[in-house]
């Protein structure tokens, strides 16, 4: 089944909510605006019951069906926030917020989901509930966290979730997943490297912990090259370095700060103590100290195996057997991952067409996607919750 008539009718619609959005990107926790929109609009659709302030910013609206026999409610989450990036597309709706821009599609996710919830009140065309969640400071990945111990589940009686994420490696009219782990863990690291301060001019008094984090940043990359099993993943970037006020002193402590991704529990520690193990030995070797840390706690997102089948078959009905590709696991990280923990789902991806990359400042949702992501998140629906 192709594009949905009525999804097709609304289209414009949706873009023009898009653009908006797109227009004032708000970042993290702070979306009142946004989710101020969505939850007017949700109401104005005729949502049985509208719900702001789920974690803090979130929203999630109740659409019953014609029926509720079963007595089954299915999640269908988007989420809100922008990045601090400064905007680059030279579109006639680029962002008007200096700093800030949608530039991983959130605008669109939110957009398309609004869309399907208009759809959803208007024919009912299913038996149970569907539970329609805008989060948060995805971008920040502790906004699906913060809804869920708000009581997103059990509030809402919420059985099984899904998500769905634009995909710029991707071509318009394509989806793309696969079963079992999709996306990484991830989890920023902080090293603090403590030497001896000293004048440029004279290193051999002082302890120099520039030359050690040098050391370090090199090292750390053995742990994928040398510690880990090649067959195994894992990416450590170190992304920042923090060292020092002026050209002509050799400062007394650098910082490191960076991120861990991984696909398994196993690979996630194992590279854990060898960070630490790596910080500690190379400062000791220059007579310095290390201290490393960790925060995060972004699990792997993993597709239950039954669910990536039925929504390749959904997403199939829309496109085409042909356009729904199995893809390899990516290293990039969604706290949508926390959600699928608590209860079966799957996410799959959504092809933009292919283009600048997500986190750039050229990317921009490509608006012909959105009649085709608002006709799976109904048919999703629907085919969950059949009459």
């Amino acid at each position: 089944m192709p594009i949905i008539n009525r999804v097709a009718a609304i289209s414009e619609e949706v873009t023009a909510w898009r653009r908006d959005f797109h227009q004032h990107p708000e970042i993290g926790f702070d979306v009142e605006r946004t989710a101020g929109i969505v939850a007017d609009k949700l109401k104005a659709f005729g949502c049985d019951r509208v719900v702001p302030g789920v974690g803090r910013t979130g929203v999630v609206a109740i659409i019953k069906g014609r029926k509720d026999d079963a007595g089954q409610v299915v999640g269908l989450r988007a989420d809100m926030d922008a990045l601090p990036i400064q905007e680059a597309t030279g579109v006639a709706y680029a962002s008007t917020s200096v700093g800030k821009m949608h530039a991983c599609g959130h605008d669109g996710h939110t957009a398309m989901l609004l869309g399907a919830a208009k759809y959803l009140c208007e024919t009912r065309n299913f038996n149970g509930s569907v539970a329609v969640i805008f989060q948060p400071n995805e971008e920040g990945l502790t906004g699906g966290l913060a809804m869920i111990e708000d009581g997103l589940f059990d509030r809402f009686g919420i059985q099984q979730v899904y998500g769905m994420h634009t995909s710029p490696n991707h071509e318009l009219g394509m989806f793309a997943i696969c079963a079992g782990p999709m996306l990484a863990a991830c989890d920023k690291f902080d090293i603090e490297i403590t030497g001896k301060g000293a004048h440029a001019a004279r290193p051999h008094e002082g302890i120099d912990p520039v030359v050690i984090a040098a050391q370090m940043i090199m090292a750390l990359q053995t742990i994928a090259s040398r510690t880990i099993d090649p067959l195994d993943a894992v990416v450590v970037s170190t992304c920042m370095v923090r060292a020092g006020d002026a050209f002509n002193i050799i400062p007394e402590s650098v910082g490191l700060t960076g991120t861990i991704r991984s696909l398994s529990p196993q690979v996630r520690q194992q590279t854990f103590a060898r960070v630490v193990a790596i910080a500690e030995g190379t400062a000791a070797s220059f007579g310095a100290t290390a201290h490393a840390s960790f925060q995060g706690d972004v699990p792997v997102t993993v597709n239950e195996a039954a669910k990536t089948k039925f929504v390749t078959g959904v997403a199939a009905e829309i496109v085409g057997v042909d356009n729904v590709k199995q893809m390899r696991p990516i290293m990039g990280a969604e706290d949508f991952s926390h959600m699928l923990n608590k209860r079966p789902g799957a996410f799959i991806m959504i092809g933009n067409g292919i283009g600048p990359g997500l986190h750039n400042p050229h990317y921009n949702f490509n608006d012909a996607a959105i009649p085709i992501g608002v006709s799976y998140w109904a048919r999703l629906a629907e085919t969950a919750l059949p009459i």
